[in-house]
């Protein structure tokens, strides 16, 4: 377990073998101690590539979080859901904060990435309730998209989420071999925007 404090950085090299980037969403876990269904969150680990990838999640105080299947494998142009449960929401541990460690390995390289995860008191809807408070003396601040917003959104958000998944499965523009069209390859930064746009689509329905 890794108990150094520096803040983490989104993908690091190992050694001197080629560094992969890692998609995992999203990039920060927030638990409410006194919203239940808070206590469960979800991260999505996408696999754009053309070759399988064996992952494994390390976290720094591993006694407070259960992780469903925290190691195993991801099929090519696929994806995985990881369920991590807060198992201690105690008052005298608010605001602490701990970090997650996925590394991945698959067509000889290995990616790393990390993301914070803390537990604060309360719920989730006060916490948006109180920001919007704050917000309101403040007439030319950029207007965010809140909890009371996403209803509207949700019509769209399947269609959006299937758009994605179908675009992350197609080939790169350097897949040569690929039978898909070449005007149907995509580049590895559009897919990097749509495994973003989906695991923005997977919090939405987790709400």
């Amino acid at each position: 377990t890794d108990k150094h404090t520096k803040k983490p950085t989104m993908n690091v090299a190992v050694g001197g073998v080629p560094r992969l980037a890692v998609f995992l969403f999203p990039s920060e876990m927030v638990f409410y101690a006194e919203q239940r269904s808070s206590h469960r969150r979800v991260l999505t680990l996408y696999n754009p590539y053309n070759f399988t990838l064996s992952f494994k999640m390390w976290c720094t105080a591993p006694s407070f979080y259960r992780v469903v299947e925290a190691e195993g494998s991801i099929r090519a142009k696929s994806c995985v859901d990881l369920v991590v449960r807060h198992l201690d929401v105690s008052p005298r541990h608010w605001g602490r904060r701990d970090r997650f460690r996925m590394e991945v390995r698959g067509g000889g390289q290995v990616g790393r990435r990390e993301i914070w995860a803390e537990l604060r008191g309360g719920q989730e809807e006060e916490e948006q309730r109180g920001g919007q408070q704050r917000a309101l003396p403040h007439p030319t601040s950029q207007l965010l998209p809140t909890q009371a917003h996403l209803p509207a959104c949700t019509g769209k958000a399947p269609w959006s989420a299937l758009i994605g998944s179908c675009m992350l499965m197609l080939p790169l523009h350097t897949d040569s071999n690929s039978l898909v069209p070449r005007w149907l390859h995509v580049s590895t930064n559009q897919k990097l925007v749509c495994a973003y746009t989906l695991g923005l689509v997977t919090m939405v329905f987790l709400r």
